[in-house]
């Protein structure tokens, strides 16, 4: 009952924004959101709630609506054409804010709107204007160097951030030339009549110096590249091999056979894993690297770390959450050398249920630093040659494989949603030039780390949400009904359905994804069906996680590339320790909101700017081949065009234009774009030959033209 008078409110204040606050009467909310008979009276408990805490107002016609304070809060994205969208928390669907509307809005700005009367229901075609701007997203900005005058420059700022171009006086220029890719400190903002002013603080080199393409974007994020002076003294003093002190205390795991398992490249190995039997139970372990042993709540380096919130990995570099000394030095779980690190220990019995578990403050030696196509060839392919190379651990690789297995069908039978889209990997040349560009695919070795970080995170949390401690969680909210609908319209057209009611069981879209394996439309399905899903965050709450269909849900694995994993650290160490007293609790209750929302925060800059990085070498690689014909297969349609994802990846755009022969229309009910002479259709999943016609590396966009038949 609790639970439905929660979400009840929440559904109904969420449906009267989205309808633009059109005023409803209790009979028409009741339709619109699919109310059951039995459960109308939740329904008018949940409006009486509302007038009382003044979240609704109702006329003298029995018609609800929101309050005359008809302000929205949310953040703007602009499209770098002069226009932007404001997402608001809670409302489907973003709020169109015409040029003349932005005011001085830039890009990633908290800013309060005002929608417009007569908006559509559904949250389609809905206008407003900025009013206010509540926070900046930065104060800096990326761009080119002009230097127009002898007295003054603008900087043209690169695609996607500012939409205007920023006057810079020639005293505060560093010196600048014209085409120098800089770093403006904004010092104000302007107005509808005047320009925005800044000052050079960093010249970054040249357009087309090799490398400055990337920095440029990296630097838009307001991601540095090194650390401050601070930092890297004191990651200086910190001891490279282990001493007496340090082991004193802990358990001594050096002769248990454990490896790591990770990519070819990879540098920061914060996690291993190892397996022993206990009869015909299994006994996992996963050994993280002891983070918080060197960096201490308070320190220069955990500021920092803070302020990152997270490693970014755009395509040709690392930019690490911590310093070299620690992520590639005493913290990485190198081979054969003494490492401190937090274990946690989980019985599994052969039906793959995690029975029993314990931490542990350990000293940790690994064998070997393995990688995943090693790995998959010895538990796979059971390779005789790598077999006998890994001697010593090779049957317990074997073992480790029936266990992920096992672990597997477990999250499976409880609705474990898998989304087996492959990612890009690019390889460049030594002048950052890309050669290459092909999907990365998972195999049996990348899922048996997955499946054993699951299980541990999962365990970790489940513990602490019983000992009731202070913890930061990682949860992914049950998606937007209204997104799901929609996705369940769609697949219609391809034979397929899925149950909803109010809500979704995470086990019907896992039913879908295991229906579309290898068909055609495989990658499209898998695509739409993620877009429906909520973003997962960090929160003190412990809300579950929907997609791996898990009640309790951590990031534990990873504490020398995510801060919420090292401030779990500092909180499991003060729980064995005896130390997590009323006073610690009071602690870490203050402070763990903000670690929550600094780290969602930074988490999804790094994600935007590992995508600006992709699109822009993608866009650079096609660049080469304008000319050359394509298969491929429509992945998205809309008014102006058609988009296409070829086999690499690389994604491109038809623009309605240039499509020969007919008018052509978008069909928003069919996901189809309709020639209105000819009735020819243009479908999600279709299979097109296209030619790659123009690229734009400003706007990190490539357009294709339709091959003739």
């Amino acid at each position: 009952m609790k639970n439905d008078l929660s979400d009840y409110k929440k559904k109904i204040v969420a449906l009267m924004k989205e309808s633009s606050y059109v005023p409803m009467k209790e009979k028409e909310l009741a339709v619109m959101m699919e109310v059951p008979s039995e459960k109308r009276e939740i329904l008018k408990q949940c409006l009486e709630e509302l007038l009382k805490d003044g979240s609704l107002s109702m006329s003298k016609r029995g018609k609800y609506s929101i309050p005359a304070d008809r302000t929205l809060t949310g953040i703007f994205s602009s499209s770098g054409h002069g226009y932007g969208f404001v997402h608001v928390e809670g409302i489907e669907g973003d709020f169109f804010i015409s040029e003349k509307n932005t005011g001085t809005a830039m890009h990633g700005d908290t800013v309060v709107i005002e929608p417009f009367d007569g908006g559509h229901r559904g949250g389609k075609n809905r206008e407003a204007a900025v009013t206010d701007i509540k926070e900046r997203a930065t104060e800096t900005a990326v761009g080119t160097y002009d230097a127009a005058r002898n007295r003054y420059g603008f900087v043209i700022p690169d695609a996607g951030r500012f939409d205007r171009d920023i006057f810079i006086p020639v005293e505060d220029s560093m010196g600048a030339v014209s085409g120098h890719k800089v770093v403006v400190h904004i010092t104000d903002y302007g107005d509808s009549r005047m320009s925005p002013q800044g000052k050079v603080i960093e010249i970054l080199g040249h357009v087309g110096d090799p490398g400055i393409d990337i920095l440029s974007i990296l630097k838009s994020y307001g991601m540095e590249t090194g650390f401050p002076e601070k930092v890297n003294k004191q990651a200086a003093k910190i001891p490279r091999e282990l001493t007496d002190a340090d082991r004193n205390g802990r358990e001594d795991l050096r002769e248990l056979d454990m490896v790591t398992i990770d990519g070819p490249d990879s540098k920061d190995l914060d996690d291993a894993v190892s397996l022993t039997m206990d009869g015909k139970n299994y006994e996992l372990g996963v050994h993280i690297a002891d983070v918080t042993h060197y960096v201490k709540e308070g320190s220069a380096i955990d500021k920092e770390a803070i302020k990152r919130g997270t490693s970014c990995y755009p395509v040709d570099r690392v930019i690490p959450m911590l310093p070299q000394a620690l992520c590639n030095g005493i913290c990485s779980l190198n081979e054969r050398v003494d490492r401190l690190a937090l274990s946690v220990f989980m019985t599994v019995s052969p039906k793959g249920e995690i029975t029993g578990h314990r931490f542990s403050m350990s000293v940790i030696r690994t064998n070997h630093r393995m990688n995943y196509g090693d790995v998959d060839r010895i538990i796979t392919g059971k390779d005789p040659e790598l077999i006998k190379r890994y001697s010593d651990v090779a049957d317990m690789l074997l073992k480790m494989h029936d266990l992920a297995l096992l672990l597997r069908e477990r999250r499976k039978g409880q609705g474990s949603i898998d989304f087996d889209l492959p990612e890009t990997e690019i390889e460049l040349d030594e002048n950052g030039h890309p050669l290459s560009v092909h999907p990365h695919e998972r195999n049996s070795a990348t899922r048996l780390i997955e499946d054993f970080m699951i299980a541990a995170n999962e365990t970790v949390a489940e513990h602490f949400f019983w000992a009731d401690a202070p913890f930061v969680y990682r949860i992914h909210e049950k998606p937007d009904i209204d997104k799901i609908r929609n996705l369940s319209a769609f697949i219609r057209n391809f034979g397929y359905g899925i149950k909803v009611r109010d809500e979704v069981h995470p086990m019907e879209l896992q039913k879908l994804l295991a229906g579309i394996e290898d068909t055609p439309e495989e990658a499209l399905i898998s695509r739409l069906t993620l877009r429906a899903m909520q973003r997962a965050v960090y929160s003190t709450e412990c809300a579950g996680h929907f997609g791996l269909a898990l009640k309790y849900y951590c990031h534990f694995t990873s504490p020398i590339r995510r801060y919420p994993d090292l401030q779990i650290h500092r909180i499991i160490k003060d729980y064995l320790r005896g130390s997590l007293d009323e006073a610690k609790i009071a602690h870490y209750a203050k402070i763990l909101g903000e670690v929550c929302r600094q780290s969602s925060r930074t988490e999804r800059l790094a994600d935007e700017a590992e995508r600006e990085v992709e699109k822009l070498k993608k866009a650079e690689y096609m660049q080469d081949r304008i000319g050359e014909t394509f298969d491929g297969v429509i992945s998205g349609i809309t008014n102006w065009g058609i988009y296409v994802e070829l086999p690499n990846t690389v994604e491109g755009l038809v623009h309605v234009s240039k499509i020969p022969g007919d008018y052509f229309s978008y069909n928003e009910n069919t996901y189809e774009l309709v020639g209105q002479a000819t009735g020819r259709k243009f479908a999600l999943g279709m299979k097109v030959k296209v030619v790659c016609n123009m690229v734009d590396l400003d706007m990190r966009t490539v357009d294709f033209v339709l091959a003739e038949d």
